[in-house]
């Protein structure tokens, strides 16, 4: 039986081989260039689409008297584009709030957060200023830098500059944000994302809308009371129409309105839900009442449950908040709960 021919090579057969094998090695340099270039392509878009989609914690300057409305607002170019961005307002005294929303509705980790993003159309971050004590920055520094879920404004935090924060926070969700709607949301509420979407996400004819749930009440003229206004003399005896503190939402034209303005042609009340109302009035808005935003207990088309009257949220908010998230109908159907669920069993995986 004659030998294989892959062992005897004639000259000129070796010479075809050589050509042979230099051109297949050719091929494969060529090959192995081209999955370098396509992983390397791979690799800057999914850089490219986290920068897309990842806002994080960011901190925002301020400043409560400037000349120019628009010299410290720095609006960016590439603002990244949600239906509607979400600020829950908390201060340095509401981690235990905090802890209770990310075991709750809020998601406790940036991928529940974009997961929740992807499904509603909506962007959350925490908001909160500054303090001079070092060891609360150095606190929210570390959460800060556990969740990553935070705006943090360089204004000093304290309940008597409520109104300030507000102006500041819309101010700087618009620098960030490209949004339908911008809401102001308190700590202390149970809500659903998901309904509030579905408000948000409703054809409307004017474009600048102020939603909320709408109340008027009197003016407290007496210092010792909580809600005691000083300037109560420009008000009369009763209130204007506005919205209830805890929870409303302004369409991206009145933000923008409100962006336009210098910080120090704003009158600022005592009382942080008082004040917007009355720039509201100030502008052609359309006020939306809606009381599924102040609802004493889940239903079936509840969107952010709170103690109304007794409370302006929750009153005991780390335990409600807890207590809430056990209730059939409060949780049913509600893709917060699904991604906070999902969140836990990747933490317990690692």
């Amino acid at each position: 039986m004659p030998s294989s021919p892959k062992f005897f090579y004639p000259s000129r057969q070796s010479s075809q081989y050589t050509r042979k094998t230099s051109f297949v090695i050719f091929c494969i340099l060529i090959g192995i260039s081209g999955f370098l270039f396509g992983l390397f392509a791979i690799l800057r878009t999914d850089d490219n689409s986290k920068c897309s989609y990842e806002v994080r914690s960011v901190s925002v300057a301020w400043e409560e008297h400037q000349n120019s409305g628009n010299q410290n607002v720095g609006v960016q170019n590439n603002r990244y584009k949600v239906m509607g961005f979400v600020g829950i307002q908390t201060g340095f005294g509401s981690a235990g709030r905090r802890s209770s929303l990310r075991r709750t509705w809020f998601p406790s980790n940036r991928e529940g957060l974009l997961r929740l993003e992807e499904s509603t159309g909506l962007a959350f971050r925490f908001v909160i200023g500054r303090t001079t004590d070092k060891s609360k920055m150095a606190a929210l520094r570390k959460e800060v830098a556990e969740y990553d879920d935070f705006m943090l404004l360089d204004i000093q935090e304290q309940y008597s500059r409520l109104p300030y924060k507000t102006l500041a926070f819309f101010k700087a969700a618009y620098a960030l944000f490209d949004s339908d709607f911008y809401v102001k949301a308190d700590d202390d509420i149970y809500l659903r994302p998901d309904r509030l979407s579905l408000l948000l996400a409703k054809e409307r004819s004017h474009p600048q809308t102020y939603i909320g749930c709408m109340k008027k009440g009197p003016v407290f003229t007496d210092p010792k009371l909580k809600w005691y206004e000083p300037l109560s003399d420009l008000l009369g005896k009763e209130y204007f129409l506005h919205a209830y503190g805890p929870i409303y939402a302004l369409s991206t034209d009145v933000v923008a309105s409100l962006v336009a303005l210098r910080n120090n042609s704003f009158r600022m009340f005592s009382n942080e839900d008082v004040t917007i109302g009355a720039w509201m009035l100030a502008m052609n808005v359309n006020h939306e009442n809606n009381h599924l935003l102040c609802e004493p207990d889940c239903t079936p088309s509840s969107i952010a449950v709170w103690d109304i009257p007794k409370c302006s949220g929750l009153c005991d908010p780390e335990k409600k908040l807890l207590e809430l998230h056990q209730r059939k109908n409060c949780i049913e159907d509600n893709p917060t709960t699904a991604s906070n669920q999902n969140s836990e069993l990747l933490e317990a995986g690692k």
